[in-house]
């Protein structure tokens, strides 16, 4: 008997980042039910170490725009920050009584990763549902040094990825992804890969990039890859474990 994909799963299989926004915020009503799945997000051991900051700032709003370099982040739609947040946790076991524990180690940092990139995931699925439009910013830690301080945050935080959201004002085409066979495995990762491979997959992201009404560029995925944005070059993102370690975190 074959399955029926589920509106959640055909809303998940044509997710698009929108990079363009309608002048209009989010409803009072939308807010809540977005702040209300980011809280009911699976949390590790409930320890519930993310927060969020709802960005209505103009300021502030600029200067995080001026950090990503890109022009649409904060300019339409609702702009919000996802952030490790083992401050608070330090809080309640200081005012009773307790040190810190285990708070400045790699371990809880990853933890409160992971809770902050689930809530992340969640909000952009909920935000879909309700026919938003969102785009994920890693670029808010192109100087991750400058937004702490934007933001003003306590240490033991850590601002992870902003997301963008409101109603759209532009239809990009779906991105191709890779094929299954090359990130879907069963009980052994194979090592054996040849490049030659995704000859393929290289022609149908070349066509997509051909075809895409905007920014003409024709480039292949593996040609991406070995282009300079993973080459070695200095940029403030090098600064991203001296910070963590400035803001109390991963210090063993």
């Amino acid at each position: 008997m074959e399955t029926e994909i589920s509106k959640t799963i055909e809303q998940q299989l044509n997710h698009r980042s929108i990079r363009s926004f309608k002048k209009q915020q989010l409803t009072p009503t939308q807010l809540t039910m977005l702040e209300n799945v980011v809280n009911q997000t699976a949390t590790s051991m409930f320890t519930q170490q993310r927060s969020v900051l709802h960005l209505t700032d103009p300021n502030k709003r600029k200067r995080v725009q001026e950090i990503s370099g890109q022009p649409y982040v904060g300019a339409q739609g609702d702009l919000f920050i996802f952030i490790v947040d083992l401050y608070r946790n330090q809080q309640i076991r200081q005012q009773a009584g307790f040190d810190d524990g285990r708070l400045h180690r790699t371990d809880l940092f990853l933890q409160g990763v992971e809770d902050t990139v689930l809530a992340v995931q969640n909000f952009v699925n909920a935000a879909e549902s309700l026919k938003l439009g969102t785009v994920i910013l890693g670029s808010i830690n192109n100087n991750p040094t400058e937004l702490i301080k934007v933001l003003n945050l306590p240490k033991l935080t850590f601002p992870i990825l902003g997301v963008q959201v409101g109603v759209p004002n532009q239809q990009p085409q779906l991105k191709p992804r890779l094929p299954l066979e090359f990130n879907f495995f069963e009980n052994e990762y194979p090592q054996e890969f040849k490049t030659s491979d995704l000859a393929d997959y290289d022609q149908v992201v070349k066509t997509y990039y051909d075809l895409r009404q905007a920014n003409r560029r024709i480039d292949s995925f593996t040609h991406q890859i070995c282009s300079p944005k993973l080459g070695i070059r200095d940029t403030k993102r090098d600064q991203l474990l001296q910070v963590l370690h400035s803001q109390g975190l991963c210090l063993k």
